[in-house]
């Protein structure tokens, strides 16, 4: 086998000190730009890769990121959001030579005890923090670690996407009265989203309307509540909170709220989902019922994930984008940590894709 090239082949191919070597590799000053470039253009030629290791034991710096999520393993593996956000990160870690810790924690105090040893040990130059709190936390605690961070939404407004990073996810990316955001935020304003999959239904004469939520202690499950009621009320009708139903996101609670939803001696004519998989298994309750859908019960998901489009009928959803939204993430606290500051980052707002799942209600 080929032996891999070392920092003592570069440096005596380029005719300089090691230590020039790894100044010239990492971009620190002290090196003049021809040198550089001639130290570069050989490490090129000889396909040397610097081990992230020394890299680090030389520069005091992890060369990696963190992100750490407090849900059932089972709910990130059954949602689409995360993977296709951490696909979008790992996109532009990839390019940096950067890698990902990731933790799936079960609790709020597990979580942070991950936050400080990740800090103590120096594992990861800043992290992402996702699913905003009131009040959360977190944050004054990552400030007392000192580890960087970005926000994934904005903590006056938990502004996000699904069941995920912000777990089907919401605004204005601007912070509520008195709360500063001292993180830079990746925002994506999903109030749009809501307000436009609700207003498609009362445009097809449906008034009984239900949303099955995520947890009322994430922002932005209270945020689309909120927009929920809010399109409601302009329509000129009362929201029901019978009709509301809290859930961890996962497909078997979205069954398990559209069966008792359909169980209503009134039942709702159409169901807001807070994410896709719940959207999906209603379909399934509803068809196990004998329902058809659009015809007896229209049905929206939230994220527009692949499988949306390929279900029967095909599903109405709300776009949010989490490739997208990891890219912008990575790259927004890679300069954080590079630079010390980053400005906050608006994504395009959420909107409605319309497919086969809605339609008129049945007089």
């Amino acid at each position: 086998m080929k032996r891999k090239a070392t920092i003592t082949d570069v440096a005596k191919a380029a005719g300089v000190s090691k230590g020039l070597v790894s100044f010239a590799l990492n971009d620190r000053p002290g090196v003049s730009p021809e040198t550089r470039d001639r130290i570069l253009g050989v490490a090129r030629d000889l396909d040397y890769r610097p081990s992230v290791s020394a890299r680090s034991l030389s520069t005091s710096t992890s060369y990696a990121v963190g992100l750490v999520i407090a849900r059932d393993p089972e709910i990130i593996s059954a949602d689409p959001f995360f993977p296709s956000f951490i696909a979008g990160v790992e996109r532009v870690l990839l390019t940096e030579g950067r890698t990902l810790v990731l933790s799936v924690v079960g609790d709020d105090d597990h979580e942070a005890t991950v936050y400080r040893t990740l800090a103590a040990g120096q594992r990861v130059d800043g992290v992402f923090l996702t699913d905003l709190r009131r009040d959360d936390p977190r944050i004054p605690m990552l400030q007392e670690l000192g580890l960087p961070a970005v926000t994934l939404g904005h903590p006056g407004t938990g502004q996000m996407g699904t069941g995920g990073p912000g777990a089907g996810d919401p605004g204005t990316g601007q912070p509520g009265a008195g709360e500063a955001n001292p993180f830079p935020s990746v925002s994506l304003d999903d109030t749009p989203g809501t307000v436009a999959a609700v207003r498609h239904l009362l445009d097809l004469g449906h008034r009984r309307i239900a949303h099955v939520i995520g947890p009322h202690a994430m922002l932005h499950a209270s945020r689309r509540r909120a927009a929920f009621e809010a399109t409601l009320r302009d329509a000129g009708l009362e929201p029901d909170p019978a009709l509301v139903v809290e859930t961890d996101f996962t497909a078997a609670q979205g069954a398990a709220a559209t069966t008792a939803l359909l169980e209503r001696a009134d039942p709702p004519t159409a169901i807001v989902f807070g994410n896709d998989p719940m959207a999906i298994a209603g379909l399934g309750v509803a068809h196990e019922r004998g329902l058809t859908v659009p015809g007896d019960l229209s049905i929206t998901g939230f994220d527009d994930s692949e499988l949306a489009r390929y279900v029967y009928p095909s599903l109405t959803s709300v776009r949010t984008d989490p490739l997208r939204w990891g890219e912008a993430a990575a790259r927004t606290l890679l300069r954080l940590v590079a630079d010390g500051h980053a400005a906050d980052v608006d994504l395009d707002p959420a909107h409605l894709v319309v497919r086969t799942s809605t339609g008129p209600v049945r007089a």
